[in-house]
Formats: structure tokens, C-alpha cells, sequence
């Protein structure tokens, strides 16, 4: 879940950035929310996406994962598999 006050700030400073206004019958928290909801729903969407391709589509490549596993780890210095 967003941090609703995080994205408020951020829609300020884009919409500011690119000199859109908001209309004045389009409430700022009504806009936070929606945009909020949009990108949750398309991060759920992307999410399972990447889930299918991490595990193959139900057939786990368990080689490649604990390759995937090592480099993860590798980058962040942390125990070894």
C-alpha cells in the first residue's frame, strides 16, 4: 500500500513540473486516491506477471533460482546459499 501523504507530495511536484493544474471540481485527496488505487492494481498486475516468469509458469527452474539467489546475495554481501 501507498503512502498516501508520500504520493500527495509527488503528484505536487510533477503536476507542477509540467504546469498541469488540477480542476477545481477534482478534490486533491479524490485524485491522490484514484492515483493511488491505479498504481496498487497495475503493481498487483506487474507482480503476478513477474511471479509466472520467476517460477516458470508452474515448473520452477530450481538451477536458475538459486543462480538468481547467489547474485542477489553476492550483490548484497550477505550469507551465501
Amino acid at each position: 500500500m501507498l503512502d498516501r501523504e508520500v504520493v500527495r507530495e509527488f503528484l505536487k511536484e510533477e503536476l507542477s513540473d509540467l504546469k498541469i493544474n488540477i480542476p477545481e471540481d477534482i478534490p486533491e485527496d479524490a485524485l491522490v486516491e484514484a492515483f493511488c488505487i491505479f498504481t496498487e492494481e497495475d503493481y498487483y498486475d506487474w507482480l503476478k506477471d513477474n511471479f509466472k516468469t520467476f517460477f516458470n509458469h508452474g515448473n520452477p527452474d530450481w538451477e536458475w533460482i538459486r543462480e538468481k539467489i547467489r547474485k542477489s546475495i553476492q550483490n548484497k554481501g550477505t550469507t551465501q546459499l
